[in-house]
């Protein structure tokens, strides 16, 4: 046996120790701006059970339609563009950051004032599925907003020179820029954790308009942080009109499609985005070396193919409440169980994630979504039954089961692609530059609701008619596995 070489047992708790306390190593005061703005987007799931009941009880949008609404609500994600110009080059009353978390922390309030007086039945210009689509869209940007400004601060607040003036070593600074990465998926996480379990009380024992105004302490806490936290920068630079303008002009050009009603809107306006944000990433990468250029095309090919998955949609929500029995407090039990699984994967994982190439983690992570559909499939089957009476396993035990072991896929799939982003964001277009690598990957979320739009057409699932809802789910796990496994295969050896 070799001498040099530690025992297993001091090897493998030497590897937990390194796991647990990597976080905790990499965590600075600076960071904490960045991290309550991501606290606070996780936090945003304190309305969200009872806004899923809300919509079954009492909007009259089908499945299919609430699709294509995701697809129209994702839309401000891809101007991200021009938020992040704004936030690198034009300061509001001498702030770069702290004024544009307070603009986004407003929309967000608006947007839940609106979601209670449609709840509530205390606005009444507007019809409730008028009132739902208008305070999403103004959630939704507000979001936007804020995440600008916390992905810029997750490039900036990673220092690159020593006490002493020196610089830092790359890698020393590449590892931390993904620690930063990790510790921002976290936040969401303990964000997601610290309401799951109460969002399911709120909705199961107050009115929806009550939870839907208790929502409001959401965007206090990333005021706060912009309050108490210094969050400006010293990068200037002079606005880039052609990316400033050409993201007003795409924007406006969006949002007349939007409103024309013309067959396939939503197609020619993912093409046309598609377009715009692939030009602006090859003016903003011009300094970029040709080789270094290449591997972030070539993992941003990987990564959209991994994202741009379908889902099954709100039909099987609905399922698991008319057929499975699922109230609001189990729908908060799973929110929690599935957040705090989360924490522990992030947590224990983070240290491997960051040092892994891109396309190994996602094949990884490709393969296991697929084996852990499994018990997805067996309660669309309702497989259940049989679980029930031989090992007394019912739908619940399954469902809690099927959240803990995918719901922690989703945020180690993120952790990658924000580190290959932090990693090359160059001074002075921060903001931009992980605003548009966002756009790039939320255009892959179009192009997976688009999917699932589709496939809730062939396979219309509806209130109280689950009856094609067993072929919708295979269809689109078969596609989630076969579209990312393509990209890996041919793109995966190009990414290091």
């Amino acid at each position: 046996m070799d001498a040099s070489r530690p025992a297993p047992a001091l090897y493998w708790r030497q590897q937990l120790e390194t796991a647990l306390l990597a976080p905790i190593r990499s965590m600075r005061w600076s960071y904490l701006p960045l991290l309550m703005v991501y606290f606070a987007y996780g936090a945003m799931g304190l309305i969200g059970v009872a806004q899923s009941f809300w919509i079954k009880n009492s909007l009259t949008w089908t499945a299919a339609e609430l699709a294509s609404l995701a697809i129209w609500f994702s839309l401000p994600w891809t101007i991200k563009m021009v938020f992040g110009e704004l936030v690198d080059t034009v300061p509001l009353l001498g702030s770069q950051r702290r004024a544009y978390v307070f603009i986004g922390a407003g929309l967000i309030a608006l947007a839940f004032v609106l979601l209670a007086g449609a709840a509530g039945g205390w606005i009444t210009a507007l019809s409730a599925d008028k009132l739902f689509v208008i305070a999403s869209l103004l959630s939704v940007t507000g979001s936007v907003i804020q995440d600008v400004v916390a992905d810029a601060m997750s490039t900036e607040v990673v220092p690159r020179e020593n006490a002493d003036g020196t610089a830092r070593p790359k890698q020393e600074i590449d590892h931390d820029l993904g620690m930063v990465q990790v510790l921002g998926r976290l936040a969401l996480s303990f964000g997601i954790f610290s309401v799951a379990g109460l969002a399911g009380w709120l909705a199961q024992h107050l009115s929806y308009d009550k939870v839907f105004l208790i929502g409001l302490v959401v965007p206090v806490i990333s005021v706060t942080g912009a309050l108490l936290v210094r969050l400006e920068t010293s990068e200037q630079r002079p606005i880039d009109w052609r990316i400033l303008g050409g993201g007003i002009a795409f924007g406006a050009t969006v949002m007349a499609l939007s409103l024309s009603g013309m067959a396939y809107a939503q197609e020619v306006i993912f093409a046309i985005s598609m377009a715009v944000v692939i030009w602006m990433l090859t003016r903003v990468t011009q300094q970029i070396d040709h080789a270094t250029r290449m591997r972030i095309a070539f993992a941003a090919i990987v990564i959209f193919a991994f994202r741009a998955v379908p889902g099954v949609g709100d039909g099987y929500t609905w399922f698991a409440i008319d057929v499975l029995g699922f109230d609001e407090a189990f729908f908060g039990v799973l929110g929690q169980i599935g957040a705090g699984v989360a924490i522990v994967a992030a947590w224990m994982l983070s240290e491997a994630v960051t040092r892994r190439p891109v396309a190994q983690v996602l094949l990884w992570l490709t393969l296991l979504g697929a084996v852990l559909s499994l018990p997805t499939l067996m309660l669309v089957f309702q497989l259940y039954t049989t679980t029930q009476e031989l090992f007394g396993i019912g739908a619940r035990s399954i469902a809690i089961f099927d959240t803990a072991t995918t719901t922690p896929l989703i945020q180690l799939s993120m952790i990658p692609l924000l580190t290959l982003i932090a990693v090359y964001a160059p001074s002075g277009h921060r903001a931009t530059w992980f605003a548009l690598m966002a756009s790039l990957m939320n255009l892959a979320l179009i192009a997976g609701g688009l999917l699932t739009k589709y496939l809730n057409i062939l396979f219309p699932v509806n209130r109280g008619d689950y009856q094609n809802l067993p072929t919708l789910v295979v269809v689109a796990i078969v596609i989630s596995l076969i579209l990312p496994l393509t990209a890996i295969a041919i793109f995966g050896r190009r990414v290091r």
